[in-house]
């Protein structure tokens, strides 16, 4: 073709030939991508059937020791870990992001399973009423409450609280390249896990994701700083959830 300067009905045909195997190659390639992710899924659901089964149990494997003998750091480290690898929502040509994709909020009628995370807002010691990361421990369809752990605690305290008081975290990430309406946007007012700790604060967002791998950036609402925001922190997409407070003046 470069050396004739055109293309002549035989490079033509050929040409349509190449493009329609390559075609059919990359569908299959990504076919076999597509149950591969469906089966990490399925064996990340049974260990963490395994986990819970083990947590009712009061048994615990060299991964997770109990929480009353886990260090801080290893909890932090757990955290990250959990964050790391939420897996990345991947539809199917003009497939939408479902419920619990970044951003996306749950359904009304959705019901977090055991051993699924939350932000539970609960009463502190002081009274005060404020927002945790906790794990599911069961719901109760005659109440309509959950019983959720703290994440930070010896489990010696269980918290027995309604739907409105807990938001289920997200359980894929939503990648910005393909589905970036799956994000919350610039300035907009969510509830993010504070770095290095178990308690949700409100916030701004300052930066969504650019790419899959990417974390958010966000402004958390602090008074000893002169405009009333600290200065941005990186939160991943796993610990950010919409708050329904209204923003303060």
């Amino acid at each position: 073709m470069q050396t004739e300067n055109k293309i002549s009905p035989y490079y033509r045909t050929k040409l349509r030939g190449l493009y329609t195997t390559a075609k059919a190659d990359a569908e299959a390639e990504c076919n076999i991508l597509r149950k591969a992710l469906d089966k990490i899924a399925e064996i990340k659901s049974l260990l963490e059937e395994r986990r819970i089964a083990a947590k009712i149990a009061g048994l615990y494997n060299d991964s997770e020791p109990p929480r009353k003998t886990m260090r801080r750091g290893v909890l932090m480290t757990l955290l990250q870990q959990s964050a790391m690898t939420l897996p990345l929502w991947i539809g199917k040509p003009g497939d939408k992001p479902p419920p619990l994709c970044g951003a996306i909020p749950a359904s009304g009628d959705y019901v977090a399973k055991p051993g699924d995370k939350v932000a539970a807002r609960v009463k502190a010691v002081d009274g005060d009423e404020q927002w945790i990361l906790a794990e599911v421990v069961s719901y109760s369809h005659a109440t309509n409450k959950y019983e959720v752990d703290d994440i930070d605690e010896e489990g010696k305290e269980r918290h027995t609280l309604s739907r409105r008081r807990i938001i289920p975290l997200p359980q894929w990430k939503a990648n910005p390249e393909t589905d970036p309406e799956a994000l919350f946007q610039k300035e907009q007012l969510v509830l993010a896990l504070y770095p290095q700790t178990t308690c949700f604060y409100r916030a701004l967002i300052h930066t969504p994701p650019q790419r899959p791998q990417d974390d958010y950036s966000v402004l958390f609402e602090d008074t000893s700083y002169a405009d009333g925001y600290s200065p941005p922190l990186n939160v991943a997409q796993r610990y950010v959830v919409a708050c329904k407070e209204p923003k303060k003046k």
